[in-house]
């Protein structure tokens, strides 16, 4: 699959009929949310004294409170029992809600909407974790990062659609053209489109439960701390999970906002509101299909950060385009994109939207790869407890501060500014994304790799991987082509930079001096090694003892022969070429050349065969190492 496109994967019925039956019920939560709060917004509705703008924050509310009350529940539902059985019967659970829908709206009973609304979160809490444990159960790990992203595009491309058919629905051209009402209308269109996702539901192939013999603990309190235990087992896959619960907060307190900015600040109606949000699912659709490509097939951690500065980025710009209420009413969309400002704001909306695939793709991909199999359920519905929490605080922050006098294109910044606290917050905790944005920058701004073997690389357990030194960015390059995290070992006087200190501190390189410089130092690096071999990890050591001065590989030290002798784990010998001269190299004159060369160089990074331990030599790794980079220097 590395190879090829993930849209092959539209054609295969291991993902397509379940793409279908998810993609067609984001469309339908859509065209039912969408439609009300359209209802809500522009017939003046009051319910229980509240205006449109607190039902709006209401309701979002009312539909993600189920994922806190009963997503333990669901995960241990979705573990126990074999999904397609479970995907089937949550669709039918949908055709009774939209019946019921349909009566609530044709009676106009907008406090049973609300109801039936938190009935369509229960509903959703059921599907979630079946949703995304499905996946790693049909996909390969590098399927995972293609998979997501379709699913991910396709449920904000049925968010465009449900936007677009509940703005069509509650407006007049159909229901004056069938002398109808628009609330009848708007209950078709949800019966409808619920038959269509049951039909897809039966394609669905059968998908063996993971732990069927699962006690069922109907202590939903008891059991929530317990599989938010399960998510807290492995630390990058809980922080994954705090990253994509704070882009829910982000995203909910974004989008809630936008029938009301639409209306008191853009002066405009609901065609408008429609807009608005279809240039953010527009966004997310593309940033989510664009991340395989930008990963290269593979959980690319690099982008999330990348995508957090965006989401900030965008965030602010929101408000410059349009701080202050427009004084002329827009009745069109026409007349909309004719004002100053407008595309503006249609462009952050969409980049917003974009960033955030950028961002929230891989931390899906990353627990669905890291989590333990057994319980990925469970973790899952762990993942949509804590969304949960975070979507009703957003709610609940979103009421305050624009009840605290802030207008919404202040809460927007107020937004922007949590987002970049958290995303220091997290990346402090978990320095691998950091890391990883950088690897990734350099390697797709100042270079082009080609890697090749990184099959050879143990997919889990110790390894060393020793490979020839040419330039600076040598631990960069070798860390953002493999898949697992590498500690590396670097000479100490690097950790003396401050800058690079900082950065190589965070990704837990090993700082060693030779014997003659400081033996204390030195032997502590050998301890530290030791100690990451026996965690499990990979370690990365440059025998040559420095980075060539002439760009010949130069006799490897014996160094490794002791790390081996220690502990014993395979060796990957690794090769770099085509750096030699490049802009970090030392060639002519040492250091950082003044002037650019060799950027964008496609760069080989060549991976051999492990060594087994007992066959290990310097002189051996050196001959392989030669042999890989050949003249490609």
């Amino acid at each position: 699959m590395s190879g090829s496109s993930q849209f092959r994967l539209l054609g295969q019925r291991r993902f397509a009929p379940f793409f279908a039956t998810q993609f067609l019920g984001a469309l339908n939560d859509n065209v039912f949310r969408n439609g009300l709060v359209i209802l809500i917004t522009f017939q003046g509705v009051i319910v229980a004294g509240m205006d449109h703008t607190q039902l709006a924050n209401v309701a979002a509310g009312l539909f993600i409170l189920p994922y806190l009350l009963f997503s333990a529940s669901a995960g241990q539902l979705a573990d126990k029992y074999e999904k397609s059985m479970l995907i089937r019967r949550v669709k039918v659970m949908e055709i009774v809600l939209m019946m019921l829908a349909t009566v609530s709206l044709t009676t106009e009973s907008y406090s049973l909407l609300l109801l039936v609304l938190f009935l369509m979160g229960c509903q959703s809490t059921i599907f979630g974790p079946v949703k995304y444990a499905y996946l790693p159960q049909k996909l390969t790990d590098d399927e995972l990062v293609g998979g997501n992203a379709l699913v991910e595009s396709g449920t904000y491309i049925a968010i465009i659609l449900g936007l677009i058919v509940g703005g069509i629905a509650v407006g007049d051209e159909i229901a004056l053209g069938f002398d109808v009402t628009r609330q009848t209308v708007l209950g078709a269109c949800l019966i409808l489109v619920a038959l269509a996702g049951y039909a897809t539901s039966l394609q669905v192939p059968k998908t063996a439960a993971v732990d069927p013999t699962l006690r069922f603990n109907w202590n939903a309190w008891q059991e929530t701390w317990r599989i938010i235990s399960y998510a807290r087992e492995d630390r990058s896959v809980f922080l994954s999970i705090l990253g994509i619960s704070w882009f829910w907060f982000f995203g909910s307190a974004m989008t809630i906002q936008i029938p009301a900015y639409t209306l008191d600040i853009l002066n405009g109606d609901e065609a408008i509101t429609t807009t608005l949000l279809a240039a953010f699912a527009v966004g997310v659709g593309i940033g989510s299909l664009l991340c395989e490509r930008m990963s290269g097939h593979r959980i690319e951690l690099g982008l999330v950060p990348f995508g957090s500065i965006g989401l900030s980025l965008f965030a602010v710009d929101l408000y410059f385009a349009q701080p202050q209420a427009h004084s002329v009413p827009a009745s069109s969309i026409i007349e909309f994109l004719q004002r100053s400002g407008s595309w503006r704001v249609l462009a952050d909306l969409a980049l917003l939207g974009a960033f955030g695939g950028f961002y929230s793709v891989p931390l899906y991909a990353l627990i669905q790869k890291r989590a333990e199999r057994k319980h990925l359920s469970r973790i899952i519905a762990a993942n949509n407890i804590i969304n949960s929490l975070l979507m009703v605080s957003a709610a609940i922050v979103s009421i305050v501060v624009l009840r605290l006098g802030f207008s919404i294109p202040e809460l927007f910044v107020v937004i922007a500014v949590l987002n970049a606290l958290v995303a220091i917050y997290i990346y402090s905790l978990l320095p691998e994304f950091l890391m990883r944005f950088l690897a990734w920058i350099v390697i797709n701004v100042i270079y082009r790799l080609r890697p090749a073997g990184l099959d050879n690389i143990p997919r889990t357990g110790p390894a060393v991987v020793v490979s020839n030194h040419v330039s600076f960015m040598d631990p960069i390059i070798l860390g953002g082509s493999v898949r697992r995290p590498m500690r590396f070992v670097m000479w100490y006087k690097i950790f003396q930079i401050p800058l690079l200190r900082f950065l190589f501190k965070n990704a837990k390189a090993i700082p060693i001096a030779s014997a003659r410089e400081d033996k204390q130092l030195m032997d502590e690096a050998f301890e530290k090694v030791d100690a990451e071999l026996a965690a499990g990890n990979i370690v990365c050591i440059f025998p040559e003892g420095g980075i060539t001065r002439d760009g010949e590989i130069q006799r490897f030290r014996p160094g490794i022969e002791k790390i081996i002798r220690r502990r014993a784990v395979p060796v990957v010998p690794a090769a770099l070429g085509h750096l030699w001269g490049s802009w970090f190299s030392r060639r002519k004159g040492g250091g950082i050349r003044k002037i650019p060369s060799r950027l964008f160089t496609p760069v080989p990074v060549l991976f051999g065969e492990p060594v087994p331990p007992d066959e290990v030599t310097a002189e051996r790794l050196e001959l392989l190492v030669r042999t890989l980079r050949g003249d490609m220097r």
